[in-house]
């Protein structure tokens, strides 16, 4: 019988040797540029290398000190999470009813919604205007706003105060998380077949939120899925907006991530062993969170 199918698999692979030609220089690339560089990530985690000296192989004695030693670590892990909790599922539902909303407006009005709600993810770090609204004086957007209301006495230093900067730095997150999952959902809802609704309305499909359930989400689960995965991935590798928002360390370290960790011990400390394990824990959790989101997905419909 194993003779039988490894006959088979050998055939399989020399009726189809065009195929697999031309997908090579994909898979060399692949290996070169994805393959490759996690499983040294790993490898590199199991040694103490400081980039001036060759690495030294500990073992798993970076993974002991990242969950027994390293307090800062331990934070910047309960942060990450929060903020990934929060931002990737509300950031995915909001790129999908925002898409959703645009696809029913007129032609004309529905290119420039898509490109107002997609403009900020490609202007870079113009976020920091942000920056003006969370002002710790009496001259911050937000501030002179709830003085003039009198909601507050006196301003409040947003930015600096650890109960405040995590729902700062969510808002801007959230502002920014409009970009090519957004786009990929407004992608989505237009390669839906318009045939569908038809037999939908024939098989007893009665309002907008049945066709939506029944027919539009498992019509572009492929979209959804690619969505959810930009999503989670950005949520996992928030760095850039509580860097600029709050500083690198921040007070409290109220704000650190894990990507801020990363490259703290990366990039100015220069323990790049120790940074790969901590990387290698990033990666594993985004991966962990990408197959429960495909799960959740497969259901759509049901």
């Amino acid at each position: 019988m194993e003779k039988i199918v490894k006959r088979k698999w050998i055939k399989q692979i020399v009726d189809n040797r065009s195929a697999y030609v031309l997908l090579l220089p994909f898979f060399v690339l692949f290996a070169m540029f994805v393959v490759w560089p996690l499983l040294l990530t790993f490898l590199l985690g199991m040694t103490s290398y400081n980039v001036f000296e060759a690495p030294v192989f500990i073992g798993w004695q970076n993974y002991i000190n990242l969950f027994v030693n390293d307090e800062v670590f331990a934070i910047s892990v309960r942060n990450t999470l929060m903020f990934a909790l929060v931002v990737g599922p509300l950031g995915f539902f909001l790129s999908l009813f925002f898409a959703w909303v645009i696809n029913e407006m007129p032609p004309g009005i529905r290119e420039f919604a898509t490109l107002v709600f997609y403009a900020p993810s490609i202007s870079g770090t113009a976020f920091a205007i942000w920056l003006l609204v969370f002002d710790g004086d009496i001259y911050g957007y937000l501030n002179s706003l709830l003085m003039k209301i009198n909601a507050i006495a006196e301003p409040i230093a947003w930015l600096q105060t650890p109960k405040y900067m995590p729902a700062a730095v969510i808002i801007v997150q959230l502002w920014i998380s409009m970009g090519t999952a957004f786009l990929t959902m407004r992608a989505g809802f237009t390669t839906v077949d318009r045939q569908l609704y038809e037999s939908g309305m024939v098989d007893g499909v009665k309002n907008r939120w049945q066709e939506l359930w029944f027919i539009t989400l498992p019509a572009m689960k492929p979209h959804l899925v690619l969505s959810s995965i930009l999503s989670i991935t950005a949520a996992f590798s928030i760095e850039v907006v509580p860097t600029i928002m709050t500083g690198s360390p921040s007070v409290d370290y109220a704000t650190q991530t894990m990507m801020q960790t990363v490259r703290d011990y990366g990039l100015v400390r220069m323990e790049r062993g120790y940074a790969c394990a901590m990387a290698t824990l990033v990666f594993l959790l985004t991966l962990g969170a990408n197959k429960f989101a495909r799960w959740i997905i497969d259901k759509v419909g049901g």
